[in-house]
């Protein structure tokens, strides 16, 4: 029984005593941040704390003389801009398409039909013009013949 109580003590420590491996892992980070990289990070904080300081203490005043005197007329235009778009969008709900394409495609359907009675009564003058030619002629030779006494 000892065995077994052994073997499940052993079994636990290496399922969920991390100790060996996080100090491994904190002896790299250390490794890594003090010895490699010579406390970079350190003097990049300090120089970002510099810059941040003269920005406070000197470009912060620039900066709001700067958005006072350019502010307004950039809001100024953004207001002329959006009244713009407000004018396009109010052409733009007027305008419609679908009603316009409709009534386009109705209007082309009607002079198509147009088109096309107009030819068949053209065709149909064009067969009749023929037809009268043809008893024309026919009654020409008719009497023609009749004249020279061709015809017994």
């Amino acid at each position: 029984m000892a065995a077994v109580i052994k073997d499940v003590g052993e079994i636990w420590t290496r399922l969920f005593d991390h100790r060996p491996f996080i100090q491994g892992e904190v002896t790299f980070f250390l490794r890594e941040f003090q010895d490699k990289r010579n406390n970079r990070e350190e003097s990049r904080l300090q120089e970002v704390l510099l810059y941040t300081k003269e920005l406070e203490y000197h470009k912060l005043d620039y900066t709001e003389e700067l958005g006072d005197n350019h502010l307004p007329s950039l809001k100024a235009n953004v207001d002329v801009a959006l009244i713009m778009c407000d004018c396009v969008l109010q052409k733009e709900n007027e305008f419609d398409s679908e009603s316009k394409l409709k009534k386009n495609r109705e209007i082309r359907k009607l002079e198509w039909e147009k088109f096309i009675n107009d030819m068949s009564d053209k065709c149909v003058r064009v067969d009749e013009e023929f037809h009268s030619k043809e008893k024309e002629l026919e009654e020409f030779y008719a009497d023609l013949e009749k004249k020279l006494h061709l015809v017994p």
